[in-house]
């Protein structure tokens, strides 16, 4: 067992803050033209009203809900496709705890959320690649 006190990381010190935020009236088609950041492979989908939840799309949910069953991107709306709401993690929450929530959702990347908004975006990469300065 290690004895040694290990240093706290923080979401917020791997986390990505460049995040793609689409509304969900969009067509998929509309959405992806309109990414900033697709390395990310998320769209988060935003709240309608204050009182709304935010949403997400992933690259696997169109690859699985719009191109295998041959469905137009023109004609479906991301409201269509998009998981809601969604399992969000805090920037202050320590990495091996944001890890094991992931392993038991069964995610591989979430959003970040202080007060309520959309702060950034966490995956299994930035935990690893800068969690343990690799």
């Amino acid at each position: 067992m290690n004895l040694e006190k290990r240093k706290i990381i923080r979401v917020s010190e791997v986390m990505k803050t460049e995040v793609d935020i689409v509304d969900g009236m969009m067509t998929v088609s509309e959405a992806l033209k309109s990414l900033k950041y697709p390395e990310t492979h998320t769209m988060v989908v935003d709240k309608r009203h204050e009182d709304d939840e935010y949403g997400v799309v992933m690259f696997r949910d169109i690859a699985v809900r719009v191109l295998a069953p041959n469905l137009s991107p023109d004609r479906i709306s991301i409201y269509e496709i998009m998981s809601k709401p969604v399992v969000a993690v805090d920037p202050q929450m320590d990495i091996r705890y944001c890890t094991r929530l992931f392993d038991n959702f069964g995610l591989s990347r979430a959003p970040v959320i202080d007060n309520n908004r959309i702060v950034g975006l966490v995956g299994y990469s930035d935990i690893v690649l800068k969690g343990l300065k690799v």
